[in-house]
């Protein structure tokens, strides 16, 4: 039986064009050149601070993020892609966000048992968002979490240890907005004042302010209607609501960040969008990306890990949206960067493509990283794509070289003779033109 996509009444059609889901992209090849070269700086700055590598699924039940996130969240509410599962009809979500996966992962294997952990993910989340620059229903994020931690420093060293990345990464314009959101019964008593002071000028809200009103009327603050910026502004603040403690974290925190010297704007209206942070926020902005300048957010969340079902235990984390990062690093710093190709095997004539095969071969068995010309060609054509490739050198393999036992090296990155060399020999020539000085004789 014929498709509907390639039968029209008896006559053959034209196939549909297949095209990625909108707002879920590509990377293609030379673009992945620049994925590899941050994702292996983000690692090593990671390590360099004692982090290690968690992964936790990509579906989760939906009830994790209900529970964790808040249901009147714009994530819960609007932008989660779920679905019930056909085989068995339970309830399944593609993550949002990696904190919660992290905490439910925390409970489930006794993470904290023995000892405080500090771990990262990488990886994508999915959110169903109008796409715009900056922003896909597919995207990748770093996260990073400190779990069984308590006191300011480590909420401190966090926004250190993200002033080093922007250094490591030589990105500038990048400026740090912090806050305090005090304990829950704190923000509970600045809950009932905002509701208070918001019923008094429900004239001025909009809609979406309005149907928050009673669930959740901390996010009319973060609102960005001109119209009621006026409002907002005179709105209670938060911390007029703090306890000795809150305010002693949060003095703590600003010392130990001025100690460091690292530069940050107190923002009182700096919430946050999920329900399960408290004590301090914070986030990484620019003005180069448009409308969506953040970069990176987070915050402490004392009693994610209680909601869900564990043991009271301290955390803070932040989640660095890395398309973001790429753009603002490659419009910052443009830099070149090409395949870690050490060789490009090309040979040409009859009987030399499998001894070619086996050279590559013996190469990458000594170390070296190797392409071996494939799909045939004229020799003037191979040594085209070997230039292209981005490797340092290519090793030729032509009719004399097979006879001889010998093979030819050229450089093709800097001048520099082209070489004969004995095949036993081709990999320690090849090193000693690479970390050597001085020409192989």
């Amino acid at each position: 039986m014929s498709s509907p996509e390639t039968a029209n009444s008896g006559k053959a059609t034209k196939l549909k064009k297949l095209q990625a889901v909108k707002g879920m992209n590509d990377v293609l090849p030379q673009e992945g050149l620049h994925w590899e070269h941050m994702e292996t700086t983000l690692r090593d700055w990671l390590s360099s601070y004692g982090y290690r590598m968690i992964k936790t699924p990509v579906l989760e039940d939906t009830a994790l993020f209900r529970r964790g996130i808040g249901e009147v969240t714009d994530i819960v509410e609007k932008e989660m892609f779920s679905f019930i599962d056909r085989l068995n009809g339970d309830e399944l979500t593609l993550r949002p966000e990696f904190t919660a996966g992290i905490a439910r992962a925390t409970i489930e294997h006794n993470l904290t048992y023995a000892s405080p952990q500090r771990v990262y993910a990488m990886g994508p989340v999915f959110r169903h968002e109008r796409p715009q620059r900056g922003r896909y229903r597919q995207f990748n994020q770093l996260d990073v979490e400190a779990l069984g931690f308590e006191g300011p420093d480590l909420d401190a060293e966090m926004m250190v240890m993200l002033s080093r990345l922007w250094e490591n990464l030589g990105l500038t314009g990048v400026r740090l907005e912090i806050n305090c959101l005090g304990e829950a019964s704190e923000r509970l008593a600045h809950r009932q004042a905002l509701i208070s002071y918001f019923e008094q000028h429900q004239d001025l809200l909009d809609e979406d302010a309005k149907r928050r009103l009673h669930s959740n009327p901390l996010r009319i603050l973060d609102t960005k209607n001109p119209a009621m910026q006026a409002m907002v502004n005179s709105a209670p603040r938060l911390s007029e609501f703090l306890g000795e403690a809150s305010k002693a974290h949060y003095e703590g925190v600003k010392q130990l960040l001025s100690d460091r010297g690292v530069q940050f704007n107190e923002n009182a209206r700096l919430v946050r969008g999920l329900d399960y942070y408290n004590l301090t926020v914070f986030e990484w902005i620019t003005d180069m990306l448009g409308s969506q300048g953040t970069i990176c957010g987070g915050g402490r969340y004392d009693g994610l890990i209680e909601i869900l079902g564990g043991k009271p235990t301290p955390a803070i984390g932040f989640a660095i949206g890395l398309e973001r990062l790429l753009e603002l690093y490659l419009e910052t710093i443009k830099p070149e960067v090409s395949p870690d190709l050490d060789v490009y095997v090309v040979y040409q004539g009859e009987g030399t493509s499998r001894r070619a095969f086996s050279l590559a071969e013996e190469l990458r068995d000594a170390g070296l990283t190797v392409v071996l010309h494939g799909g045939g060609g004229g020799f003037k054509s191979q040594m085209k794509k070997a230039d292209q490739s981005g490797a340092m050198m290519a090793v030729i393999l032509g009719e004399d070289e097979l006879s001889n036992g010998t093979a030819s090296v050229k450089p093709l990155r800097e001048e520099g003779k082209q070489l004969v060399v004995p095949q036993e020999t081709l990999a320690e020539a090849i090193f000693e033109l690479l970390y050597g000085e001085g020409e192989l004789s």
